[in-house]
């Protein structure tokens, strides 16, 4: 009996003892598990380091450092990796928007450039040596360009000088030369609006027929574009429909415009305008005038009633008063800034439809007769066609350069 007693519990401690040591193979079968477990954490982790590294590029410090660093500062510095990498971007967009800027210039004086460069090129070859028949037949092509007797004589003159004094024989070096004393005699600044600080006002004066209310109207989406506050003013009261021309690009453009009807005082409608203006905080305030030049003592009196207004209402304001000339009518363009030069301060000079004619030597005369910068200049139809003036580019574009 006992040994059934004694059997039975060895069975038992048998069952006990393989229970325990199940239980033991399952518990280092689990400790592996855990272990391996660990092992693909660790290298998750060490993998979203490395991520992580290459992503920040952090190069000199491990990641445990960096995340031990400021947060604030790791923050400003990644901002100013964006920054930089925005400014970088920028610049190629301004330096692609600037070759094609270029491009439409070189373009829009295409006939300028067969007018006065093209035939230049055309006469230095025809000869072999440098005479005073060079330089007459010369003469014939600046003065035919509209470049003004004055102003050519200058340059002739020069262009001698230079001859002489740099013992050059050979006709065909005279291009050089001939291109050097133009950039010499527009000057290398380029100009710029006198539009900041804001609120600016811009008078735009000129004869009818010039494209006055063109250049306003592409004056004013430039700035719209740039995220200026722009307000018109039709102060040309008294030609028929040049309110409702202005009207027409203000839609076009998207900008507000003042008016009283036609044939009111244009002092009164500048007048309301400022007030306008400072109530909507413009930024730029552009003002239409009126274009009759039948005589010049009228002319003084209309614009100088504008003038006394605008001083005494806009003090604060930046100031530009810009004459609008049309290119195509030279020497007779020269003879109305003159006119217009006497009946008001005038700021800079917009020349337009200079892709209309070969006779673009008017900008020459302008600069030389006038001693005014030449700020804008119209060479096509299209909105970008109204450029700043860049005198080096101006003389690259006539000569044919690239950018």
């Amino acid at each position: 009996m006992f040994k059934k007693i004694f059997d039975k519990f060895k069975k038992k401690d048998q069952q006990i003892e393989q229970e325990i040591q199940e239980q033991e193979i399952e518990q280092e079968i689990e400790e592996q598990e855990i272990e391996q477990e660990i092992q693909e954490i660790e290298q998750e982790i060490e993998k979203s380091k490395e991520e992580v590294k290459e992503e920040l590029q952090v190069d000199e410090i491990s990641v445990d450092e960096y995340v031990e660093q400021d947060l604030e500062e790791v923050i400003e510095e990644k901002l100013e990796e964006i920054k930089e990498e925005v400014k970088e971007e920028q610049e190629e967009v301004k330096e692609e928007t600037k070759v094609s800027l270029f491009s439409r210039l070189k373009d829009g004086l295409s006939k300028t450039k067969k007018g006065i460069t093209d035939r230049v090129d055309q006469l230095l070859k025809s000869y072999v040596k440098i005479d005073e028949e060079l330089f007459e037949d010369l003469e014939e092509i600046l003065i035919t360009s509209d470049v003004g007797v004055n102003t050519t004589m200058d340059i002739v003159e020069q262009l001698k000088d230079r001859v002489k004094s740099k013992k050059i024989t050979e006709a065909i070096h005279v291009r050089e030369e001939l291109k050097e004393i133009l950039s010499d005699m527009l000057g290398d600044e380029q100009s710029v609006l006198n539009i900041e600080p804001s609120p600016a006002i811009i008078l735009v004066v000129g004869v009818n027929g010039v494209g006055k209310t063109t250049t306003i109207g592409k004056m004013a989406n430039r700035f719209k574009k740039e995220g200026k506050n722009v307000l018109l003013a039709a102060g040309d009261t008294f030609r028929a429909a040049a309110i409702d021309q202005l009207e027409v690009w203000a839609n076009r453009v998207g900008v507000d415009m003042i008016k009283h009807s036609e044939g009111s005082d244009p002092g009164a409608v500048i007048f309301d305008a400022i007030a306008a203006a400072k109530s909507r905080k413009a930024d730029v305030l552009i003002c239409d005038t009126a274009g009759r030049l039948h005589n010049k003592k009228n002319l003084m009196n209309e614009l100088g009633k504008v003038f006394k207004i605008v001083d005494r209402e806009y003090p604060q304001a930046s100031k530009e008063v810009l004459l609008v000339v049309d290119a195509t009518t030279g020497q007779n363009a020269i003879s109305q800034a003159k006119v217009f030069k006497e009946a008001a301060n005038i700021t800079g000079i917009v020349l337009t439809k200079l892709d209309g004619t070969a006779k673009g030597g008017v900008v020459l005369a302008v600069k030389s007769e006038l001693n005014v910068p030449v700020k804008l200049i119209g060479v096509g139809e299209q909105m970008e066609d109204l450029q700043d003036f860049n005198s080096k580019d101006f003389v690259k574009a006539l000569f044919g350069d690239e950018n």
